[in-house]
């Protein structure tokens, strides 16, 4: 843990250092006018949050902290450094570090700082100043969320409740309109929501998924991207608490959201993965038809997606079999893992936890089948990928190991085969674990 914390702050300290050092001259023609380099420290504070924003929306979540670091630097030249712009500057920091990175130590370092900015920056003539308390809401929700990433939840839970007093008191002086109030509310109730379900209070955690939804597609609308993450974890709640019907809904609402904005293969192929798991989990009949239709909808994005693309669709596909095992669709089941076993060896490599799982699966079907030396001969390769893998003490291991033997005195099993031995891989082991994709060898067992 603390070597895991070590590398956080090392790594946020070299990002800093890229950040405020200077870029050499070549790759500062590459991006900017030459013009830009001369820009007065306000006109270059307001380019840095620009392209903050800018770099935030497309994901690129590094350069978005590099502007933001700027952003800290060029406030200081321009405000000093008891302003309360600079405590601004700090919490859009904090909160790129929470919102871009999860990196949420760093995140209530940055917020401690801004809070120590802004107690000097209270008196005249910031008093009245409505944007200073615009700040402050930020900073105690910022913080709230920092908190409750940290699972420090009595104190997230009094953060909170500073920004959610603080802003109805801003609403009821006229200090920002209802508009104003209805975004802010939104991510105030999404964070009351996730304080509680931390704690795994899920029905305390609901009405305020509900209440965050509702805000969002008041402002946002009932189509905006915006809704999706919030259907989604109120779907989960849902899901725990044994709202099925519900929770599939939800997540069927938020797959429409997600269609109708121009997906990528994946982005598709995701949000029906969601909808076919939420079916599967509710375990009644009236979803299996459901499940089957997302289960396909999302391998069919998948298909032509390439090498990574293929992985995914290969792991749903695994996850779709096992549906048609527990809906008593087994034959069904077992002839697409055995048409699966080759592309898998390709994807994953020879020794993979991938293929020796199909084999087990493969395996075990044959012995349920009766077929006793098809089921020793897949049940075998299971083995000796697993003592390569796992080595010969792992449970998997010997689980397999003490089917083997048994299927090895069955008496249609004709000649016992070499077994594993002790801390010594069957196969060769100059073969490397990861074939590259196209060159591995498939060795189904017909």
């Amino acid at each position: 843990m603390q070597e895991e914390q070590e590398t956080h702050i090392s790594n946020h300290l070299d990002e800093i250092v890229a950040a405020v050092s200077i870029t050499p001259r070549k790759k500062i023609q590459n991006k900017l006018p030459q013009t830009a380099l001369f820009h007065p420290p306000r006109e270059k504070l307001q380019l840095c949050e620009e392209k903050a924003k800018s770099y935030s929306s497309s994901h690129n979540y590094k350069q978005a902290i590099q502007e933001l670091v700027r952003c800290v630097a060029l406030t200081r030249i321009c405000y000093g450094d008891s302003h309360w712009k600079l405590a601004e500057a700090y919490v859009n920091l904090a909160q790129g570090y929470l919102q871009l990175k999860g990196l949420s130590l760093q995140a209530k370092q940055h917020v401690e700082k801004a809070q120590e900015i802004l107690t000097n920056s209270i008196e005249p003539p910031y008093n009245d100043n409505t944007d200073v308390f615009k700040c402050s809401v930020e900073l105690f929700h910022t913080m709230g969320r920092a908190l409750i990433s940290l699972q420090k939840f009595k104190e997230a839970s009094e953060n909170l409740a500073k920004a959610e007093r603080l802003t109805k008191e801003l609403l009821q002086c006229g200090r920002i309109i209802k508009e104003e109030w209805i975004e802010i509310q939104a991510q105030l109730k999404l964070s009351w929501a996730r304080l509680y379900q931390g704690q795994k209070k899920s029905k305390e955690a609901l009405p305020y998924y509900q209440e965050a939804l509702e805000y969002i597609e008041s402002s946002k609308g009932e189509k905006s991207l915006e809704c999706v993450p919030v259907l989604r974890e109120l779907a989960g709640v849902e899901q725990a608490l044994g709202f099925h019907n519900s929770c599939i809904n939800h997540l069927l609402q938020a797959h429409l959201i997600v269609l109708n904005k121009y997906p990528s293969q994946e982005e598709a192929a995701n949000s029906a993965h969601f909808v076919a798991q939420a079916a599967v989990a509710s375990g009644r009949p009236e979803h299996h038809d459901a499940a089957e239709q997302y289960f396909q909808e999302s391998m069919a994005n998948l298909k032509d997606a390439g090498e990574m693309g293929r992985a995914k669709f290969l792991l749903i596909q695994d996850e779709f079999c096992h549906f048609l095992k527990v809906t008593g669709q087994e034959e069904r089941a077992f002839c697409i893992l055995k048409e699966s076993l080759e592309a898998k060896v390709e994807t994953f490599g020879d020794f993979s936890p991938e293929v020796a799982e199909t084999y087990r699966l493969l395996g075990g079907a044959d012995l349920a089948q009766g077929n006793h030396s098809r089921a020793h001969k897949k049940l075998n390769k299971c083995l000796q990928i697993q003592t390569l893998l796992y080595g010969p003490q792992d449970r998997r291991t010997l689980a397999t190991q003490q089917t083997v033997d048994v299927l090895s005195k069955a008496p249609d099993v004709g000649g016992k085969p070499r077994q594993a031995q002790k801390g010594k891989p069957v196969f060769c082991p100059a073969v490397p674990q990861h074939a590259a994709p196209g060159k591995a060898r498939a060795n189904a067992a017909v």
